[in-house]
């Protein structure tokens, strides 16, 4: 059993903590690693070094940062089997989806890498004779970056290339419930001769390493991917030093499918939205609503397909759609909201209970819902499993003013042959983002953005490297 420790200034050093965190596998309940607790002298430490490091990496020409992410991308590629396979055992990520995980996480770093040269400022006129006003963009300093635990590998990489590209350096806490990837991704780049300090990983409890993090004045900037919840108390932690803060949280999204719509398309995009990953993401559908022409044979259609999505072990069932759920406590809330659902009303046509055939592990149907209010726990509160409500609607306006009553606004998409209810929908939707007749899922050189409690700044493309700088005015009067 491999046992991790912090990767802190260049090395990798033992916690003073007594306890260690015991990562499982959560198809078979398994231990397979235990990684040292960090504690607030861990996350200091790390700080402290990344702080020190700070001035020669923004020293450094930005093409020669850039450098660095490639190698980060090579050494990811050169161990991507390996690396999928821990990232699939650890969190029961299907093996095909942990293996697009890693070698999307290998494209990111060197896509970051090409706004070495792309990094721009600008010069104004002045009102002053003999004056320019000149606009930089210089890093802000330590970035912070507390990743999730349903895309670990790649969302650490959203913070670090972005990060380190932009002369900043970073301190990372992975997820204390998949660390395994990232801290083995720590031990590859050892190769590189990355300068010390420059990168820094410390895994601990949110409330102790995220928090000293979040409220340390040397932090100038703090990237969160994780719950609302985690996002309030990071903004409560880092009030006091007015550090800023770009938060990706929950998700409640709606897909609307009108009676126009290429309904087999539709269908293949929703049910893929919902299972991939066992439903564990953010931005995939969470509810639909369908027009009331079509309700019915959109219903029957659904159900059946989601009745024969396969769910199996996540290294050893080559080809299944999804695996088991993270952790017994995700599997324990989604069976409440689903019996609470059924309590409230709604009737399970497929799904809502685990799988016969598993003795062990956190499995969970897939499942679909009928007859759910708008204003149930199951519409309104995120499921983040595999676990799908279908309301009806008559009229797009009415579809829309649902899709928009939630407090969530990270994602949304409509199904549509019409032009005009494209357009209309795009523009009445209250969400970061909005999917046309396609799954939710975002690419690397867009902005993935939430609104309302989903979050704040943003990540990916061009906006969201520039989350990691400062825009500094120089007033220049010359004679």
């Amino acid at each position: 059993m491999k046992h991790y420790k912090q990767y802190i200034n260049g090395q990798f050093v033992e916690s003073k903590a007594t306890s260690v965190i015991e990562i499982l596998n959560p198809c078979t309940e398994e231990v397979l690693s235990t990684i040292s607790t960090g504690t607030v002298e861990d996350a200091n430490n790390a700080l402290e070094a990344a702080q020190a490091a700070q001035p020669a990496w923004e020293a450094l020409p930005a093409i020669q940062r850039a450098a660095f992410l490639h190698k980060m991308a090579d050494v990811i590629r050169e161990n991507r089997v390996f690396l999928a396979e821990t990232l699939s055992k650890e969190q029961a990520k299907v093996i095909g989806l942990a293996q697009v995980e890693i070698d999307v996480t290998a494209d990111y770093f060197d896509y970051n890498a090409g706004w070495a040269r792309r990094i721009e400022g600008e010069i104004i006129q002045s009102d002053r004779e003999k004056e320019h006003i000149y606009l930089h963009k210089v890093p802000i300093g330590v970035a912070v970056g507390i990743c999730p635990w349903n895309f670990p590998f790649f969302v650490m990489a959203r913070k670090v290339a972005a990060s380190l590209i932009t002369g900043n350096t970073c301190v990372i806490k992975p997820s204390s419930e998949a660390p395994n990837t990232i801290m083995e991704f720590a031990d590859l780049i050892q190769k590189i001769e990355l300068p010390a300090g420059v990168l820094n990983f410390v895994c601990g409890a949110g409330r102790t390493v995220g928090n000293a993090l979040s409220a340390s004045p040397i932090t100038g900037i703090i990237s969160l991917t994780g719950s609302v919840g985690a996002g309030q108390q990071v903004i409560s932690a880092s009030a006091e030093n007015i550090t800023k803060v770009s938060l990706e949280l929950g998700g409640k999204a709606p897909a609307i499918v009108c009676a126009d719509a290429n309904l087999d398309l539709a269908l293949n995009s929703i049910v893929s939205s919902r299972v991939i990953f066992s439903g564990q993401v953010c931005n995939c559908a969470e509810r639909v609503y369908v027009e009331d022409s079509i309700y019915d044979e959109f219903v029957d259609k659904l159900t059946k397909k989601m009745s024969e999505v396969t769910v199996e072990d996540a290294l050893t069932g080559v080809g299944a759609d999804m695996s088991s759920l993270v952790s017994k406590s995700q599997l324990d809330k989604i069976t409440e909201m689903v019996e609470f659902a059924k309590e409230e009303g709604a009737e399970v046509l497929v799904g809502g209970n685990r799988p016969e055939k598993f003795d062990r592990g956190y499995f969970y149907n897939p499942t679909v819902l009928v007859n759910c209010d708008q204003k149930s726990q199951i519409v309104q509160e995120e499921v983040f499993g595999p676990v799908l409500p279908v309301l009806k609607f008559n009229t797009l306006d009415e579809a829309i003013a649902l899709s928009n009553d939630t407090e969530f606004g990270l994602t949304s998409s409509i199904f549509s042959e019409n032009f005009n209810n494209i357009m209309k929908a795009t523009n009445g939707l209250h969400f970061g983002e909005t999917y046309v007749n396609r799954e939710h899922f975002e690419a690397i050189q867009g902005f993935h953005a939430g609104w309302k409690k989903s979050g704040v700044g943003g990540a990916d493309g061009k906006h969201g490297m520039e989350e990691y700088l400062h825009t500094k005015v120089v007033y220049a009067k010359y004679y």
